[in-house]
């Protein structure tokens, strides 16, 4: 049997995400592409060993079945995103499924973001996130393919991120049109506060407080949803913002 191949990116961390979504595509028998970035978890997440979490993160997905590779790449530089999925297509095959979990994320308001910042911002969570889907559109066969993008509806007080966020949601929305009649679906998936290992106590008790379900979001709670949008029951599902977050925004 013929098995579904994806590219999941941002995946550095075993408690982010990325990992978390990697884990619930394992299970459902995917084999999976996993990019990364060292620097930037060492730089943003304070991540002192981000090598070894990968390490430990490949060897659980493939005891779920699935083939692995995890490959390098900074998506700041415009020649990373069509090299990732050059690379991901050598070792398993045409991809049907690609995730974009990957961000830079640095919080710093109107008056207090640097032009370098959102620069930066704009080229990894705007312009390698349009590279990304086109290369993956190319490479797509006759079955088509589905692409999701986690996405943020957070602004204030974090410019750069949420103003990249809000581009990201428009190329998402432009491909679910354009790449249709390739049989490719894109959705864009906004998860609301999930505690991947960001938030001090006091933000999770005041996260939580606002939060119907009485609790916050997990990486498998909004795993589940990406996995659905890739499978064949999902493919139906185009051109969304989707808020799968336990009710936060309502």
């Amino acid at each position: 049997m013929t098995r579904n191949s994806a590219l999941v990116t941002g995946v550095g961390r075993t408690v982010g995400l990325g990992a978390g979504i990697a884990r619930r595509l394992a299970v459902d028998g995917w084999d999976l592409a996993l990019s990364y970035w060292h620097p930037y978890d060492q730089r943003v997440n304070g991540t002192t060993n981000p090598a070894s979490e990968l390490q430990e993160l490949i060897p659980e997905l493939e005891a779920l079945g699935s083939r692995v590779i995890a490959l390098p790449g900074d998506l700041e530089d415009s020649k990373t995103p069509g090299e990732l999925i050059a690379a991901a297509r050598m070792e398993l095959g045409t991809l049907s499924g690609l995730v974009l979990s990957h961000t830079e994320g640095v919080d710093s308001g109107l008056l207090t973001t640097s032009v370098k910042s959102f620069d930066r911002h704009f080229a990894v969570n705007v312009r390698a996130s349009w590279q990304l889907i086109n290369a993956f559109a190319l490479q797509c066969n006759d079955n088509g393919g589905a692409i999701v993008a986690l996405t943020s509806d957070h602004t204030v007080n974090n410019l750069p991120y949420g103003a990249s966020k809000g581009a990201l949601d428009r190329i998402v929305l432009a491909a679910a049109r354009e790449l249709g009649d390739r049989g490719i679906s894109s959705n864009a998936l906004n998860p609301g506060p999930v505690d991947t290992g960001w938030m001090t106590n006091e933000v999770r008790q005041a996260l939580t407080q606002r939060q119907p379900t009485g609790r916050l979001g997990t990486p498998a709670d909004v795993a589940g949803v990406v996995a659905f949008l890739l499978s064949q029951d999902g493919r139906w599902v185009n051109g969304q913002l989707i808020k799968a977050d336990g009710g936060f925004s309502a």
